[in-house]
């Protein structure tokens, strides 16, 4: 049996022709390695740069701001209250019984105007007893007072008869001139003894006068007809407080109203100790917060002189100084015990060169900034002035319009790159 076998057919090259397409292949050939090499090259540099540039250092994003020209004021930032500057407290002027007050807190009061009535107390049965017989001792001691009047008077007319006489019978020589002028001198005596006993007479009926006052509430026929003393406003105000509305007895400087002028407020701080040295009388006051729209002025009137110890929030123990400000104009609706912030200016200026105070820290002994120069952070060093809340002057180191970094952290440092937040 015989088996054929069947080779797979070469191909031929073909036989080279005239025009020369049969040596073209090889040149095909070595062009396509070319193109693939080139490809594997681009895309391993492609991934090279995809490396590189996925390991380059990435910008810091801070907040910037820049320095600038313009106004800054320097304050002492503190909570405060209203206080009235001018407060009276009406007291009772007499002892008796207090009748009921209608005036109301917050109520207009007059100069002049009645704000309270005091009737006199009623007496009882053993005052009243006493009253009586205290009454009865002045009738009596009246009735004595008089009839001494009237006997000294008797005499003193006999004696003016009797000087008469020896006048007469001086003329005559019937008596010598010294028994007349001992005459004349018991005349000008009993003269002066009734003047005495009249003016005693005069003091019995007052002391009668004196204990039928005393008697007159005793009566209660009489009550109604008790003697009511009014008491009266100093000035204009209004009612702050009523400290005894019912009827009652009370004593004399009992206090009774609380009157002041509510359009008269003033301002009150406690201020740090430190801060204190630096406020002087008349330096501007500006109250914000109080409830309604804008800043008020006002300004300082006093700095205590002493200072108290105050526990602040955190448990520290403080050295705080009472600052008080006059506030001219108060609006309507602001009134006593009323909670405030007040700013004390302590100085201002209205060009200078200043840079948020956020962006400076300290650096070798003094002050500097990180400056953004061309995307990279420079350290600045500073000469700062006066620093206020939220800005401070710039003397030296800075020039207006350069940027600066707000709150460098830590990973802000010389030549570092940085890039504004939005």
């Amino acid at each position: 049996m015989s088996t054929t076998v069947q080779l797979p057919a070469r191909r031929l090259a073909s036989p080279p022709s005239a025009n020369g397409r049969a040596g073209r292949a090889p040149n095909r050939l070595r062009r396509r390695r070319t193109v693939r090499r080139a490809a594997y090259a681009a895309a391993a540099l492609a991934a090279v740069a995809l490396v590189l540039w996925t390991l380059r250092p990435v910008p810091l994003a801070v907040e910037t701001a820049a320095a600038a020209r313009g106004p800054l004021r320097v304050t002492v930032d503190e909570d405060g209250v209203t206080r009235l500057r001018d407060r009276y407290v009406i007291a009772a002027p007499v002892a008796g019984r207090l009748l009921r007050v209608e005036l109301e807190a917050g109520d207009a009061v007059e100069p002049g105007q009645v704000v309270a009535r005091i009737a006199a107390p009623p007496l009882d049965a053993r005052t009243a007893e006493q009253g009586r017989a205290r009454v009865a001792a002045a009738q009596a001691g009246e009735r004595e007072a008089g009839a001494a009047v009237a006997r000294l008077r008797a005499e003193l007319a006999q004696a003016r008869r009797d000087l008469r006489r020896l006048r007469a019978l001086e003329q005559a020589g019937a008596v010598s001139a010294q028994r007349a002028e001992q005459a004349a001198t018991d005349v000008e005596a009993r003269a002066r003894l009734v003047s005495g006993a009249e003016a005693h007479a005069r003091a019995a009926a007052a002391e009668v006068r004196a204990a039928r006052a005393a008697l007159s509430d005793a009566d209660p026929a009489r009550l109604a007809a008790a003697t009511v003393t009014p008491v009266r406003s100093p000035v204009r105000g209004r009612v702050l407080r009523v400290a005894q509305e019912s009827e009652t007895a009370v004593a004399p400087g009992t206090p009774l109203v609380e009157l002041g002028d509510a359009a008269a407020l003033e301002i009150q701080v406690d201020v740090l100790s430190a801060d204190a040295v630096r406020i002087r009388p008349g330096m501007p006051m500006w109250i914000e917060e109080w409830g309604g729209g804008g800043a008020l002025e006002a300004r300082v009137r006093t700095v205590s002189p002493a200072a108290f110890t105050k526990v602040s929030a955190l448990g520290v123990e403080e050295q705080r100084v009472n600052v008080t400000g006059d506030l001219p104009r108060a609006p309507a609706g602001l009134g006593e015990g009323y909670r405030v912030e007040a700013r004390v200016v302590t100085w201002e200026a209205a060009d200078v060169l200043k840079v948020p105070t956020s962006a400076v820290f300290r650096h070798g002994g003094g002050w500097a900034v990180f400056v953004v120069d061309a995307g990279r952070a420079r350290l600045r060093p500073l000469t700062l002035g006066h620093r206020g809340e939220a800005e401070a002057e710039v003397q030296r180191g800075l020039r207006a319009g350069e940027v600066v970094v707000l709150y460098p952290s830590d990973e802000v440092a010389e030549g570092v790159r940085v890039v504004a937040q939005p």
